[in-house]
């Protein structure tokens, strides 16, 4: 944050795009490690992704020795029955919150899937989860159109839509061509766990 055009890009479906190329997100210090010695390891090239807002906000363990967490796998970082919320990056940790929030408000029980890997996805997770809970909210950073939540929500509508219970919801950046600098306004197209809260609330009551 508070990078406007130089350091606040989301960039992840940009390269996801590119064939034979390995794109990470994750979110935890655990995650970082493990992952990142997958990574260097890995015969293919990897794009490894933090999002810096994460440096100064988010504390973990990491397990000692060679700590590995494989590429391609997504993580049930909460596990639920009414809702499943799709996410990875900050937002894992955004979406975890608003989980608490809803069990508090009106007694929801709301999975949270963090991809940690964005290609390939971890489609077999996706579709359990889905499954599951018949709902899916599909929450990220980066601009709507074209994001890496449109090819979830492709991969949930051909292989999990007679699971469906509603449709399927995207919370994602508006179209705009950067992030702003003025904090203002970056706060205007931010994602916060309030918005995912007001979104899941309205998938769940759907």
């Amino acid at each position: 944050m508070h990078g406007a055009l130089y350091h606040s890009q989301s960039i992840e479906a940009f390269y996801a795009h590119v064939a034979g190329l390995k794109v990470v997100a994750p979110s935890t210090p655990a995650d970082v490690a493990g992952m990142l010695r997958e990574a260097i390891n890995d015969p293919d090239p990897v794009l490894f992704l933090e999002h810096k807002k994460t440096y100064r906000l988010i504390e973990g363990p990491v397990p000692d020795g060679d700590w590995r967490v494989p590429i391609g796998v997504a993580d049930v970082a909460r596990q639920g029955d009414d809702l499943t919320i799709i996410t990875y990056g900050l937002h894992r940790h955004l979406s975890l919150e608003a989980a608490e929030v809803l069990a508090a408000d009106i007694g929801a029980s709301v999975e949270v899937v963090d991809l940690r890997t964005l290609n390939p996805l971890d489609r077999e997770s996706i579709c359990q989860s889905v499954s599951k809970t018949g709902r899916v909210l599909i929450v990220h950073e980066d601009n709507v159109s074209v994001g890496i939540g449109a090819e979830v929500a492709a991969i949930v509508a051909e292989e999990c839509f007679y699971d469906l219970d509603a449709p399927v919801r995207r919370l994602a950046m508006d179209d705009v061509p950067c992030m702003p600098f003025a904090a203002p306004m970056e706060r205007a197209v931010s994602i916060e766990t309030s918005d995912i809260v007001k979104a899941a609330r309205q998938v769940i009551e759907c």
